[in-house]
């Protein structure tokens, strides 16, 4: 697929790094609050499961905002789109440094219908000024976003917290969704040229088509399955994390947020990691057996973390958790691109995502309430080895790959 013709140099030049900062302020909207997590729920004077509610919350509301994203990227092009989205992110984060619960829910549901557009919107400016032999390579380092997001976050919001509060946190991680909106403008008059105004609202029915597709699909139907498996790991090590190192490990808020980072890191370099080593070496099945496996080592080893033990072998845990449970991504994405003709691609990975995000909803409130049960959350991250155990079964015995 050739470049979009109208498309300047300095556009395609410019696109993937403002594609890479609209997705990690984006990302750094959903993450940001979790890092701050200890202060707000003082303020609210609620519980650690709260969190989970929250992610919970922010996902459901991307379940089907994503849905939505391809029709708001006709109508309005890509960039006002991804402006709209950043900004709905920025008043979800105002509402959340108010002092009520339900405004807090209303914040939470606001960053999740920011959150949902961003990748069709981007995927969209990549596709018309990228050359097809880059496709790989760009569209990973653009994925990249979602961690670096949580590395912003993890090192900004700690301290914006000790020296400002919480609320100036949550004031700082939205500006930076605006300055993202802002930057992204000089690219309107170019990628925005071709929206159309006449698209119009879908159905319900229309809306649900890639979700009938993908359950329908003999090799999509179980590998959605494990990415349901997948992304509750991933988003409860995420979310969890600071709150784990703080009251489990009794971490100061800058160390835990700090840790947060690393795990990011680990997590970007993973995203590249895993799907070079997919493509030129093990396949996607067996990448993807060999990151649950790693990813339920980690999880069986967390409760044997103490107060007192040692920084390093903590962060090197850590490290390794979160470049499998957050690397593992971009090789899932791969093979459902791979498993249906190119046509129907998006509607494959749109299918698919509605899956992933579910598990998204559905996990953190779980782990939180497992997390209470256990007095503490090392043994909830021990609990997540059992539904990746059944991951492993259905990727060992499937032929694809």
């Amino acid at each position: 697929m050739a470049i979009a013709e109208g498309v300047s140099a300095r556009a395609r030049r410019a696109t993937l790094p403002v594609t890479l900062f609209v997705q990690a302020a984006a990302s750094a909207a959903v993450i940001g609050p979790t890092v701050a997590a200890p202060r707000l729920l003082e303020r609210l004077l609620l519980g650690p499961a709260a969190v989970g509610l929250y992610i919970a919350a922010v996902y459901l509301a991307a379940m089907f905002s994503s849905s939505l994203g391809a029709l708001l990227v006709r109508s309005r092009g890509p960039i006002r789109a991804s402006q709209l989205a950043l900004c709905a992110s920025a008043a979800g984060l105002a509402l959340l440094a108010m002092p009520s619960v339900w405004a807090a829910a209303a914040g939470a549901l606001l960053i999740g219908i920011g959150y949902g557009p961003i990748t069709p919107a981007s995927s969209q400016m990549l596709s018309r000024t990228t050359e097809a032999h880059r496709y790989g390579l760009v569209f990973s380092i653009k994925q990249t976003g979602v961690p670096l997001g949580g590395v912003v976050a993890g090192l900004m919001v700690p301290a914006l917290v000790t020296l400002s509060g919480a609320v100036a946190a949550l004031a700082g991680t939205g500006a930076l969704c605006l300055l993202a909106a802002a930057l992204a403008q000089p690219l309107s008059g170019t990628l925005d040229r071709e929206r159309d105004g006449a698209v119009s609202w879908p159905r319900p029915a229309q809306l649900l088509a890639p979700v009938r597709f993908v359950a329908a699909h003999p090799v999509l139907r179980p590998l959605v399955l494990v990415s349901f498996v997948l992304s509750m790991v991933q988003v409860s090590l995420t979310s969890y994390m600071v709150s784990y190192l703080t009251a489990d490990l009794r971490w100061t808020l800058l160390a835990a947020g700090a840790a947060l980072s690393a795990s990011q890191v680990a997590g970007m370099a993973g995203r590249i990691a895993w799907g070079l080593l997919a493509d030129r070496w093990l396949g996607p099945r067996r990448t993807l057996l060999g990151l649950a496996g790693v990813m339920a080592a980690c999880c069986l080893a967390m409760p044997w973390l103490a107060i007192g033990t040692p920084a390093a072998p903590v962060l090197a845990l850590l490290c390794v958790f979160g470049a499998t449970a957050v690397g593992w991504n971009g090789v899932y994405l791969a093979t459902v691109a791979r498993q249906v003709p190119q046509s129907e691609a998006a509607m494959a990975t749109g299918g698919s995502l509605f899956f992933t995000f579910f598990g998204v909803v559905v996990g953190p409130p779980l782990f939180g309430l497992a997390g209470t049960a256990f007095g503490g959350l090392g043994g909830a991250f021990a609990l997540l080895a059992l539904p990746l155990a059944v991951s492993l079964w259905m990727l060992a015995r499937t032929g694809w790959g």
